[in-house]
């Protein structure tokens, strides 16, 4: 279907999302090995995907957005993987941010302007939030009317092609207190600089280059958030149960186009034959893993209408290890199931393993989760 057909059913409300995201995966696909290969952002993938404004589909409809639910936006992701899983990964971090504002709006009416420029703009969110948790690094130093700010951040996904850096610095107040201070910055504000470092395993075409700070004036009115530094806050009790769904979305989608390759190759593959449908069929209970516990993640979330708890937190960092696990075996096992072939590059399944191995580092990784989930567990009631 031609690009202007689907922008005309985006433009009178009859867009059908699912199968709008299939019909530009097509070229998604075309594109997967080549930006794999160099190591270059989803540019491309990204302006698609901008005119058909995607990037404010989850935005309520008055403020300007397509208002698709938040479980919708999952399975959007979850395809947008069977066709590139680097641009799904990468497109689930602005939705996170837009996905904890919605909330935001909804249940304390906060939140409308920076929702409202997204919607019109087709803004760019860049999240630097995985490496800070709760002590977050940079520094704060206090001038007339704000602060200049100081630091760099990893991991920042979509930075080579973003516009704006919801990020935080620890500061020292007067009161002689660390807090942690949250904030955005315009990508184009003086003394920013995206640095060229993004040379990796997997998920190579996510733009996730360090961001560097270097003095960056940030104005009082654009801090969010001041909370305790090192200490659960509980925004993170918002931000997880919106955030981790829609990432582990890109995870499950690899995992579903691996098994779909191993199963088209295994219905004709002759070589170990008799032993071929017992690793299809363990590969298929990992996959069945991996899917109902992503589900049993974005119902905590419930479309937005949860209220803050940390015992949602502790279920959806558990369910968080759970699928990427799920996952990364699901992956695993679709190359035992096609053997040797699998590891030649031009087999899509060799880029899927090493995508999905990116599934364990997303907050938090395993065994800080183990510990998070188990001190909590044992100091309950």
């Amino acid at each position: 279907m031609e690009t202007f057909q689907l922008n005309e059913q985006v433009k009178t409300g009859n867009a059908d999302w699912r199968s709008l995201i299939n019909e530009l995966g097509k070229d998604f696909a075309g594109r997967a090995g080549h930006y794999d290969l160099t190591g270059a952002f989803v540019f491309e993938n990204y302006e698609q995907l901008k005119a058909l404004r995607f990037f404010s589909a989850m935005i309520p409809v008055e403020l300007g957005g397509g208002g698709i639910s938040h479980a919708e936006m999952c399975d959007i992701i979850r395809i947008m993987a069977h066709y590139c899983s680097s641009t799904a990964l990468a497109f689930s971090m602005h939705q996170h941010l837009v996905a904890a504002t919605v909330w935001k709006y909804r249940h304390t009416g906060e939140g409308a302007p920076l929702l409202q420029r997204v919607a019109k703009e087709q803004l760019v969110l860049i999240s630097t939030g995985a490496r800070d948790w709760l002590e977050s690094n940079g520094e704060m130093e206090k001038v007339d009317g704000g602060y200049l700010f100081s630091g760099k951040k990893f991991f920042a996904s979509q930075s080579a092609g973003g516009d704006m850096a919801i990020t935080s610095a620890p500061w020292l107040n007067a009161g002689n207190e660390w807090q942690v201070l949250h904030f955005g910055v315009p990508m184009t504000t003086e003394g920013v600089t995206v640095l060229d470092d993004w040379d990796v395993l997997g998920m190579r075409a996510t733009g996730s280059q360090a961001i560097q700070f270097d003095k960056v004036f940030v104005p009082d009115s654009a801090i969010s958030l001041a909370r305790p530094k090192g200490e659960f806050h509980p925004v993170w009790n918002v931000v997880l149960t919106v955030a981790m769904p829609l990432i582990m979305s890109a995870y499950v989608g690899t995992a579903e186009k691996a098994a779909e390759i191993a199963l088209s190759i295994g219905k004709k593959y002759q070589r170990n034959e008799s032993h071929m449908a017992y690793i299809i069929g363990k590969l298929n209970n990992s996959l069945i893993g991996a899917q109902t516990q992503w589900r049993a993640m974005y119902a905590l979330t419930n479309n937005f209408d949860f209220q803050p708890d940390e015992n949602i937190s502790i279920d959806i960092l558990s369910l968080k290890t759970n699928v990427a696990d799920a996952a990364q075996q699901t992956v695993s096992e679709a190359m035992e199931a096609i053997g040797g072939q699998s590891f030649y590059r031009k087999n899509v399944l060799e880029r899927l393993f090493r995508d999905v191995q990116a599934a364990g580092f997303h907050p938090l990784p395993r065994w800080e989760q183990y510990q998070f989930t188990g001190e909590r567990l044992l100091a309950g009631s």
